[in-house]
C-alpha cells in the first residue's frame, strides 16, 4: 500500500517538475533577442522589469522550498535580499551577472528535483501567501510556485510589449 502511494506522488511530482521545467524555458525563450538595457526597462505602469522577474522566480522558488524547510538556499544571499517579495529592481546586471542568474533559473529545478527524490526537505514550515492559500508542505509548496510563476511569466510577456 505505502508503494502505490509512494508511486503515485512520485508521478504526481514528477508532472510538477515538468511544469517548472517548461515554464523556466519559455521564460528564457522570452529573453531572447532582449538587450541588457530592455530587460532592466521598467514600462510606464509596472512596478519591475524583466531582469528583476527573472531573478524573483529563482529566489522565490529557494525560499519557499529550501528556506521553509530549514535549508540553505542555492542563490546567493545578496540576490534573494534584492529580488525577494515586496522589493523593487535596485540592481543593473551585467551581462555575465544576468547569465548566471539564467543559469540558476534553468539548472535549479533538476536540482530540486534530486533533492526531493533524496527526500532531504524533512520538515516545513507552514506559511501563508498573499493569495490566501497556506503551504504546508514541499509538495504544495513546489505545486503553488508552479502558480507563482506562471504569473510572473504573464508579467514578463507583458512588460516585453512595452519595449
Amino acid at each position: 500500500m505505502d508503494y502505490i502511494y509512494s508511486s503515485k506522488l512520485h508521478i504526481k511530482m514528477n508532472i510538477q517538475f515538468d511544469v517548472l521545467r517548461k515554464s523556466r524555458e519559455l521564460v528564457l525563450n522570452e529573453l531572447e533577442g532582449l538587450t541588457l538595457e530592455q530587460i532592466h526597462t521598467i514600462p510606464t505602469g509596472f512596478k519591475n522589469n524583466i531582469a528583476w522577474n527573472v531573478a524573483h522566480l529563482v529566489v522565490t522558488q529557494q525560499l519557499l522550498h529550501y528556506k521553509l524547510s530549514g535549508l540553505n538556499c542555492l542563490c546567493p544571499d545578496n540576490l534573494i535580499e534584492a529580488h525577494k517579495k515586496g522589493t523593487a529592481p535596485s540592481k543593473t546586471f551585467t551581462e555575465e551577472e544576468f547569465d548566471e542568474v539564467k543559469e540558476l533559473l534553468i539548472g535549479l529545478p533538476d536540482t530540486l528535483q534530486e533533492d526531493f527524490e533524496a527526500s532531504i526537505f524533512e520538515n516545513y514550515t507552514e506559511y501563508p501567501t498573499s493569495t490566501g492559500f497556506v503551504l504546508s508542505s514541499i509538495e504544495n509548496a513546489i505545486a503553488f510556485n508552479n502558480f507563482h510563476e506562471g504569473i510572473h511569466y504573464g508579467i514578463i510577456r507583458s512588460i516585453k510589449k512595452f519595449l
